[in-house]
């Protein structure tokens, strides 16, 4: 089995990315082994989101806009919900990998084409995903493990997808670390190919929370707890963000963000057998880099 025996589709929602969505088009378009199926799903855009959808369609029989009302709110409950739609226009097909597709990403002429491949090497792997370069940056995976997996571009498997029952819809984000501890849970492989990359073009978290880079990492050390990711991991991930654009701010907030949210006793939205999964890993993860540390300093 190779890349191009297995078959994929895509699914973008897009709410008011005129500014990102052609560059996003020009790399799919461009690739060496291209989608059965990508769907557009303009999410109550306002700006010339839909107009820029409507001409690769025109163009590229694969592609497919389809049109959501307009909402007030931006959330990732929201996302989902356009996410499902474009799943619904899928469904006929005879497909084995199904991708969330952000709308602000550029990429090489065989990124899918390599992601495949690791599908196809590897029956066991249920999701799959690359880092993402923002600013001319990648994040650390000291920090952030191989077996997450970005939400910017998810790839899954599909028996893995329908088998913890696709996205779940929070509002305050984290569906794409719900949906990789979720397989997880269930048996499957998970994995950041760090060989290969994306380029991000919008900065995190700026479509919601505009430009104020503090606000942004408030709104991370949040949705942390709500994740229910373990109190020691996020020192240390406080700690990391403190020598990084924002520095020391940018930890503060995160930490901020968290532990205010421990104090108001905020109820989490999963289930304690997914908070005991996460918290076990991270653990792991940081005895490990601790370990790691020591021993090197030691040699």
């Amino acid at each position: 089995m190779t890349a191009h025996s297995l078959r994929y589709v895509l699914i973008t929602p897009a709410r008011n990315e005129e500014e990102y969505l052609g560059r996003t088009i020009a790399s799919v378009t461009a690739q060496t082994v291209k989608p059965l199926r990508w769907v557009i799903v303009s999410d109550g855009s306002t700006d010339r989101t839909d107009e820029i959808a409507t001409r690769a369609a025109a163009a590229h029989p694969w592609i497919e806009l389809v049109r959501m009302p307009e909402r007030s709110s931006r959330d990732f409950a929201g996302k989902v919900g356009a996410f499902n739609v474009g799943r619904a226009h899928v469904a006929h097909l005879d497909y084995d990998v199904i991708g969330s597709l952000d709308a602000d990403l550029e990429f090489a002429p065989n990124y899918f084409e390599y992601l495949l491949d690791r599908f196809a090497e590897d029956p066991s792997l249920g999701l799959a995903g690359t880092p993402f370069e923002e600013a001319g940056k990648i994040y650390d995976y000291r920090f952030s493990s191989v077996d997450h997996v970005s939400g910017a571009c998810q790839l899954f498997r599909r028996a893995c997808y329908d088998g913890i029952g696709g996205y779940q819809p929070l509002e305050g984000g984290g569906i794409d670390a719900i949906a990789v501890l979720s397989a997880r849970m269930k048996g499957w492989r998970t994995q950041t190919f760090t060989e290969m990359r994306s380029i991000h073009l919008r900065p995190m978290g700026s479509g919601n929370h505009g430009s104020s880079r503090v606000v942004v990492f408030f709104r991370l050390g949040e949705r942390a707890y709500r994740l229910g990711y373990h109190p020691l991991w996020q020192v240390f991930r406080s700690v990391y963000q403190m020598t990084r654009y924002p520095y020391v701010a940018g930890g503060v907030a995160l930490s901020a963000g968290y532990f205010g949210s421990v104090i108001r006793g905020k109820k989490r939205p999963i289930s304690k057998d997914l908070i005991d999964f996460q918290r076990k890993d991270q653990m792991r993860r940081l005895k490990a880099f601790v370990l790691g540390r020591v021993l090197g300093q030691r040699t």
